[in-house]
């Protein structure tokens, strides 16, 4: 376990483990752009909560046990081992590679149970801790394994059932029958720790969509063809940026420390922050659209990427508020209700000007920020209801 006095900075390690993310997030964000449909998204959206809740448990062992330990590295070793394999399975995932996926990843969720179990047994608390939580990934491993077998819907409707059970027992502390749930002082995490982690994987994030920027205008167009889309596709990522990090971004390990409940932190950062990623995520994907053919109308497929990416970060976004805050700023869902309402003129525009009306509704939502914070004191964390 860490030591309480020890510093909690995030370690090398854990920024060399991040590197396989980065691959990730650009193959699920280039996969959702081929035959794009509902179905394709769903697939997608199936993936990144995979990915997303492999790094999640991975961050919270490292907050909570001592990176510097021998053991601790060798187990971030291994599961960025088996997070790279089951980045290799992503564009096939549900095709002939999904036991791979599905597989690698019970393989993660197991076999780290399985190694901390004995390693920690000298603790009987943090033993049965460890118990909990590989029992709830036992039971989901059953509809992962189920779903690698089938194929089609069938497949897509086990993994989900298997992500429920994993998002859900996170969310409820792991109960077990003759166990009960993690007590309250082993949830507790660290607001340097934690809150550092998350930005840098937001920032991974918009890793992925600067990369689909720089791949797809080099490789389609010459240095004069579409420089208007090239500017706002970048223009985007920066605006994204520039949400995020305004006020709650900053201030989160403020929020953290000053909540009095730092295990409130503990089980909502993970599904505010997977809707922001999934956002840009999906903006990285619309970018793949407008900077491979700006021309010609937009099909209602090219719209719901388009607008539909920013649309997912903001109302992520709002909920990132409300956990800083304890309220939600009106642009936020102001800005959704734009994107909704341009959606209709956008099918009869280039797919340019679709992506052009979402810069436009973020520039109007970075600068009812600016105003609303112009010129007044810096605004402190409000304590949890």
């Amino acid at each position: 376990m860490r030591d309480p006095e020890a510093p909690r900075r995030v370690t090398l390690l854990e920024l060399f483990f991040d590197l396989v993310y980065v691959v990730a997030l650009t193959l699920i964000s280039q996969g959702m752009v081929d035959q794009l449909d509902w179905h394709r998204a769903a697939q997608a959206l199936i993936l990144l909560a995979a990915v997303w809740w492999t790094w999640v448990i991975t961050t919270l062992v490292t907050d909570l046990y001592n990176p510097e330990r021998t053991e601790i590295k060798l187990l971030i070793s291994a599961v960025m081992f088996g997070a790279l394999l089951m980045t290799t399975a992503i564009p096939d995932a549900f095709g002939d590679r999904g036991l791979a996926f599905a597989g690698t990843y019970v393989a993660i969720h197991l076999g780290r149970g399985l190694f901390l179990m004995p390693a920690v047994r000298r603790e009987p608390q943090t033993q049965r801790r460890a118990a909990r939580i590989f029992i709830w990934f036992a039971v989901s491993a059953i509809p992962w394994i189920i779903g690698a077998f089938v194929s089609g819907e069938a497949r897509l409707a086990c993994w989900a059932l298997a992500l429920a059970i994993d998002y859900v027992g996170f969310r409820l502390a792991y109960p077990v029958p003759g166990l009960g749930v993690v007590p309250e002082p082993q949830r507790n995490v660290t607001a340097e720790h934690l809150s550092e982690r998350y930005q840098q994987f937001f920032i991974i994030a918009l890793g992925d969509a600067i990369l689909t920027i720089g791949t797809m205008f080099s490789e389609a167009h010459s240095e004069a063809q579409n420089i208007g889309a090239f500017a706002v596709a970048f223009l985007t990522t920066l605006l994204l940026w520039r949400i995020y990090v305004h006020k709650s971004g900053q201030l989160l390990p403020m929020a953290i420390k000053g909540s009095g409940s730092p295990s409130k932190f503990l089980f909502t950062a993970p599904y505010t922050h997977l809707l922001m990623v999934a956002g840009v995520v999906t903006t990285a994907a619309g970018f793949d659209l407008v900077l491979h053919d700006s021309t010609g109308r937009t099909p209602p497929a090219w719209a719901a990427v388009i607008l539909g990416g920013p649309a997912l970060f903001l109302a992520g976004r709002a909920s990132f508020e409300y956990e800083v805050f304890s309220r939600v700023s009106l642009s936020r869902p102001g800005g959704v209700l734009a994107l909704l309402t341009i959606a209709p003129a956008v099918l009869y525009l280039p797919p340019v000007f679709a992506s052009l009306g979402a810069l436009l509704v973020l520039i109007g939502v970075a600068y009812a920020d600016f105003r609303r914070s112009y010129g007044k004191p810096p605004e402190a964390p409000s304590p949890p209801h």
